[in-house]
């Protein structure tokens, strides 16, 4: 039993991955499991529920088990869509819930304590909302979500043609959660091919990662 609000994922692959040369970065084999199946993995234990955002045919998903979301906000507007398309999909189909986390699909190694630790320092701050930072990097994607504001998302989106997270989390006042970035980064992602091999030596190195 966790101790905090039930909060469902959405895992963010709705991206077009160019620097991958294209196609699903989640479905990428890390250490023998594709990425996705490790964020599943990582995460199924500190949700209640688990989604996929993503577009195109949700078929190609199909074995993972998960409600595939697409943007609600045509022409790919980056991971803000995905986000909101992940609060529609809890104010409809979990309504007892207020918060909502998100991930990206392209990280391998997600920390066992994610959502706990981005609860625990948005009540310690007493802020609408959080995000992860390793080092001295923050991963703004990496974030915990209000469906209480995804009217305002929407507007920020549609209206004002935002599209950068941290405009909009500036708004509402962001608490930070600080992971270590080593011996490897939790919150490492893979964006290229280098990447790809470099985080199946991590994958090696680090067996429980």
């Amino acid at each position: 039993m966790n101790d905090f609000p039930p909060t469902p994922g959405v895992l963010l692959a709705g991206g077009l991955a160019r620097r991958m040369g294209g196609g699903d970065k989640p479905m990428r084999r890390i250490g023998g499991r594709t990425i996705l199946e490790r964020v599943i993995a990582r995460l199924k234990p500190q949700c209640d529920g688990l989604i996929l955002n993503a577009n195109g045919d949700p078929a190609r998903f199909f074995e993972f088990g998960l409600a595939v979301v697409p943007d609600g906000v045509a022409d790919f507007p980056g991971p803000l869509a995905g986000i909101l398309a992940g609060l529609d999909w809890a104010a409809e189909h979990a309504p007892q819930t207020d918060w909502m986390i998100s991930v990206p699909g392209d990280c391998p190694f997600l920390p066992a304590d994610l959502v706990e630790r981005l609860h625990a320092v948005r009540a310690e701050q007493s802020t609408q909302l959080a995000c992860a930072r390793s080092g001295d990097w923050r991963h703004p994607v990496v974030g915990l979500w209000p469906v209480g504001l995804r009217e305002d998302l929407r507007h920020a989106l549609v209206a004002e043609d935002l599209r950068k997270i941290e405009i909009w989390t500036g708004r509402h006042g962001v608490a930070i959660a600080t992971w270590p970035d080593h011996p490897f980064d939790p919150f490492f992602n893979v964006n290229t091919p280098q990447d790809a091999e470099t985080a199946n030596q991590l994958a090696k190195r680090n067996p429980d990662a």
